[in-house]
C-alpha cells in the first residue's frame, strides 16, 4: 500500500506519440507550452506532460531562465508542467535550422527524419494527459524539468528495450500496438517520478517528499486507499504508530496543509473525476467520497469550487446530457445548496 500507486490508479492517462526521431547534426526544433499543445491534440482541459526519450546519440535542451541540460542515449527528459523548450545537436553554436513542433503535430509522420546529414540523434517525443485536479498533489511541487537516466543498472533496462518495440509495433499494422504504447508510456513516466524520489535531498518538501517519511507516507495511503472512511487525526495517527501532534505537524511540514484539510480536498478532486467521467447520482457520488447526504456533499463541492455539483457537470462533463440519470430529487437539492 502507497499513496503513488493509489493516486496513479485513479489518474487514467493517456498516452500519445508527437512523433519518433532520427535527427543528424546541425538540427534544432523547438516545443510550444503545454496549453499549445493541448489545443492542437484537441485535449481539452486535460493536463499534458511532455517528454522525451533518447535512443541514440546526444543532444542540448534549453529551458527559459535554466542552464541547458546535455542529453545521451538511455536518458529520458520529463517536463511536469508542459513548459516550452528547444532542443538541439550538441555543440551547435548557433539557432540551426529551427523547426516548430505544431507543424509535426498537423501531419504526425510516422518517422521524422531530419537534419544536416552529421552526428545522428534517435529520440521519441510524446506526452501523457491527465485530469489537472487529480494529478495536482503528484506534480504541484515538481521542478520544471526532470531527467532520468534508464541505463544506469539492468534493473531498468527492461523499460527502455519495452518501450523501443512498443513504438515500432504502435507504427505497424499489429493490432493491440498503441494501447501497449500508451501503457509503457506511463510506466516509463512512473518510472522517472520513482527515481526522482530517490535522489531527492533530506530537506525537500512536497507531496512526493512526503512519502519518503514513515508517518506522512503512511497517512497518504491511508487517506488515498479509504478517502471515503471518516478519518479523525486521532485515527490516522493510530494507524501511523504516532501522536496526533507529530503527525499534524510533520505532516503539514511536507503536504502543506493539515490531514484532514488535505483529504476534504483530494475528496472533492474524485467528486469532480466522477462527474467529468460518469453518470452516477449526486448521491452516489457523495457516498463514494465519504458524505452521508448529497446536500452536505454540494456543499462542501460549492466551497472548493464555487458552484454546485450540477452546475460545474454540465461545464465540464465529458459525456453528453443524455447519459445522465440523475434523480430529480438529488439535482435540485444539490443546486438549492
Amino acid at each position: 500500500m502507497d499513496a503513488l500507486s493509489e493516486v496513479l490508479k485513479i489518474l487514467q492517462f493517456n498516452s500519445a506519440i508527437f512523433f519518433n526521431a532520427r535527427f543528424t547534426a546541425p538540427w534544432c526544433f523547438a516545443s510550444p507550452e503545454a496549453e499549445a499543445v493541448a489545443r492542437q491534440v484537441n485535449a481539452g482541459s486535460e493536463r499534458l506532460l511532455f517528454y522525451h526519450f533518447f535512443v541514440d546519440g546526444s543532444c542540448t535542451v534549453k529551458l527559459d531562465g535554466m542552464p541547458p541540460l546535455h542529453l545521451q542515449a538511455g536518458d529520458i527528459i520529463l517536463f511536469p508542467h508542459g513548459d516550452a523548450h528547444t532542443m538541439a545537436s550538441s555543440g551547435l553554436d548557433g539557432p540551426g535550422p529551427l523547426l516548430d513542433v505544431r507543424a509535426l503535430l498537423r501531419e504526425r509522420p510516422d518517422e521524422l527524419q531530419l537534419g544536416g546529414g552529421g552526428e545522428p540523434t534517435r529520440f521519441i517525443c510524446g506526452y501523457l494527459s491527465c485530469d489537472p485536479i487529480l494529478c495536482r498533489p503528484v506534480l504541484a511541487t515538481l521542478p520544471r524539468v526532470l531527467t532520468v537516466r534508464l541505463r544506469r543498472d539492468e534493473k531498468t533496462d527492461w523499460v527502455e528495450r519495452s518501450f523501443v518495440y512498443a513504438v515500432a509495433e504502435a507504427a505497424s499494422t499489429q493490432p493491440g500496438g498503441e494501447g501497449m504504447l500508451a501503457k509503457l508510456s506511463e510506466v516509463l513516466v512512473v518510472e522517472t517520478l520513482r527515481r526522482y524520489i530517490s535522489q531527492m535531498s533530506e530537506g525537500q518538501t512536497g507531496w512526493l517528499a512526503g512519502l519518503r517519511d514513515r508517518a506522512v507516507g503512511k497517512c497518504l495511503a491511508l487517506m488515498h486507499e479509504k478517502p471515503a472512511y471518516q478519518w479523525t487525526l486521532e485515527s490516522l495517527a493510530r494507524e501511523a504508530g504516532t501522536s496526533r501532534s507529530v503527525l499534524a505537524e510533520k505532516f503539514t511540514h511536507f503536504v502543506g496543509q493539515p490531514p484532514i484539510q488535505y483529504l476534504g480536498k483530494w475528496r472533492m478532486a474524485l467528486a469532480s473525476n466522477l462527474l467529468r467521467r460518469s453518470a452516477l447520482s449526486m448521491m452516489h457520488i457523495a457516498l463514494e467520497v465519504g458524505y452521508e447526504t448529497d446536500t452536505a456533499f454540494s456543499r462542501a463541492f460549492k466551497r472548493e469550487f464555487g458552484m454546485p455539483p450540477a452546475s460545474w457537470r454540465r461545464e465540464h462533463s465529458l459525456r453528453s446530457p443524455s447519459e445522465f440519470n440523475d434523480g430529480k430529487r438529488s439535482t435540485r437539492s444539490a443546486e438549492r445548496s
